[in-house]
């Protein structure tokens, strides 16, 4: 695996000097691919020389105690450091999903469950927003159908993060969420205090940067206007400036109320219409291609059940890796790292599984 770093350091060399030419920064969408680019390969460039410095130290401290047996007790711990060196760049030289350093759109809509579903919905959309603000990521709600108990129907965000490094990447932490959520506590509305379960669907889509990157015909698209309703159904706008745009060839249906203007909508509706059809080409692609692996991490089954959220244990469980812990309360008010850590590194495990049975 380690042969193919000196070509990726000499890539290194050439994305350097391409970010110094004004022509790159004069195009925006090619600034980003390429910063993009130069901080992945950064990343393995440094690892590469400590994992270089790591074995010439270990290797000279070897030498000298065949001289001075008080160099040996060195070596243990020089064994130990080029060990996770090379560990850390075995890692970095894992083929990357190319959307990771993407922003991402994520819907969050009731299931089973009714208005207990509702809520948690809720309940998962601020754990997500506190989650975002610990990572310095920006978010902005597009739509939101609210129920009667102030829970959400469905409900779509807009997370924004700010590095340009891949492995920082918003759809890096957050396309392991896309799935069913259960949720196991007693409801508001249980007077009797029984424990119910209910689940929560979360779609993930890595957004498009660009409206260029994928192509929509104005032809194929059925756009209506209607009046904003609120909980029940009920108006709560004089004009029609909620927008419903269909997309004909695909049949994908994006509605927008969110806002007052109906350009505003529309630009909202436009944005999650492209990661849709961003989303709908690339399992297109995954499943033509006859040797493209699919990460079981991150199935393309949305109604496969994810985690669990078990209220009254405080315990959250991920069936997909088997973590559990139990500080569900912690989790639900953003720290959500630990769980998405393990999820990480099952996937990059099961990559490394994949390429040596390559080898």
């Amino acid at each position: 695996m380690f042969a193919s770093v000196e070509a990726l350091i000499d890539e290194h060399r050439a994305v350097q000097e391409e970010l110094s030419d004004p022509a790159v920064h004069a195009d925006a969408a090619r600034a980003k691919r390429v910063n993009r680019r130069y901080a992945e390969l950064s990343r393995i460039v440094a690892a590469h020389s400590a994992y270089v410095a790591a074995s010439e130290d270990l290797a000279a401290a070897r030498e000298l105690a065949r001289e001075d047996e008080a160099f040996a007790a060195e070596v243990p711990s020089l064994e130990t450091r080029a060990d996770e060196a090379q560990e850390k760049l075995r890692r970095l030289l894992i083929p990357r999903d190319p959307d990771d350093a993407r922003d991402v759109i994520m819907e969050i809509k009731g299931g089973e469950g009714g208005a207990e579903s509702a809520l948690f919905a809720a309940d998962l959309l601020r754990m997500y927003l506190q989650y975002a603000a610990s990572k310095g990521w920006k978010t902005e709600l597009l739509e939101r159908t609210e129920s009667d108990l102030g829970g959400y129907k469905d409900v779509q965000v807009a997370i924004k993060g700010s590095s340009t490094d891949p492995a920082q990447g918003v759809w890096a932490h957050l396309k392991y969420e896309g799935g069913v959520h259960r949720v196991q506590r007693v409801p508001a509305t249980e007077s009797q205090g029984r424990i119910h379960t209910s689940t929560t669907g979360v779609l993930v889509f890595p957004e498009v940067d660009e409206p260029d990157e994928v192509q929509i015909s104005q032809n194929d698209l059925k756009i209506d206007v209607f009046r904003s309703s609120g909980p029940g159904g009920q108006s709560v706008n004089t004009t029609d400036s909620a927008v419903r745009i269909t997309h004909l060839p695909t049949g994908i249906v994006v509605s927008m109320q969110n806002e007052k203007s109906q350009l505003q909508n529309r630009e909202a509706g436009m944005r999650v219409l492209r990661a849709r059809l961003l989303a709908r080409q690339q399992e297109e692609q995954a499943a033509v291609a006859a040797d493209a692996r699919k990460s079981q991490i991150r199935g393309m089954d949305r109604s496969e059940r994810i985690r669990t959220y078990n209220f009254p244990e405080n315990r959250i469980a991920d069936h997909r890796t088997g973590y559990k812990a139990y500080n569900l309360d912690q989790v639900m008010d953003g720290a959500l790292e630990p769980v998405i850590d393990s999820l990480i590194s099952a996937d990059e495990e099961e990559r490394l599984a994949a390429l040596a049975g390559d080898a």
